[in-house]
């Protein structure tokens, strides 16, 4: 009888492990093939990339910005319209490529610090939803025709960042069946 109740224990754990949230996290490059640049057509470009977008907590922004031409700055949102770091969130990144997990819903604003960049439009407005809804990056103004997409600085996308999520569910399995092993052996 206890041979059976271990054994039903270790089924409910092993499937309870399975069942985790399967929602994937997403990686976002920044303005895609154009980078973390400032575009031609203004903040506008980089509005309508964050439009076509639904960002979750979880998933990763990937700025790619050559180091030393450019950074990346999270804000507030008055630091945001205003184009300054007065109200920042944390400290500039100044080595590109950037990764940014999502950890919050809400907005979430992004300026460089370089010069009159973000005057120029390098600067990124996001809205967050938890992994249960799908709400759009952001609600832009009326959509205008992107100007030259430009390219990724030294031409390479980065990958995404691994995913460890693999690793801890192969940890806890194999945690459990060396448990198992234990107990019915």
């Amino acid at each position: 009888m206890d041979k059976m109740l271990y054994m039903i224990v270790f089924s409910a754990l092993a499937i309870a492990s399975m069942v985790q949230d399967t929602a994937a996290q997403t990686v976002h490059v920044v303005g895609d093939s154009m980078g973390w640049i400032v575009p031609s057509n203004g903040a506008v470009a980089y509005t309508n990339w964050a439009a076509e977008k639904t960002f979750r907590v979880g998933d990763t922004l990937v700025f790619n910005f050559t180091t030393g031409r450019h950074d990346v700055l999270q804000v507030e949102e008055t630091s945001f319209d205003g184009c300054n770091s007065q109200n920042a969130i944390g400290t500039a990144i100044m080595t590109g490529p950037a990764n940014i997990t999502l950890n919050s819903t809400d907005d979430h604003y992004f300026i460089c610090t370089f010069g009159t960049h973000c005057q120029g439009g390098q600067k990124l407005k996001i809205s967050v939803s938890d992994d249960s809804t799908g709400t759009p990056g952001t609600n832009p103004p009326p959509r205008s025709v992107d100007g030259p997409t430009g390219s990724v600085p030294g031409g390479v996308v980065p990958p995404p960042p691994p995913s460890s999520s693999t690793t801890v569910l192969a940890s806890f399995m194999l945690s459990l069946f060396a448990i198992a092993l234990a107990i019915f052996h």
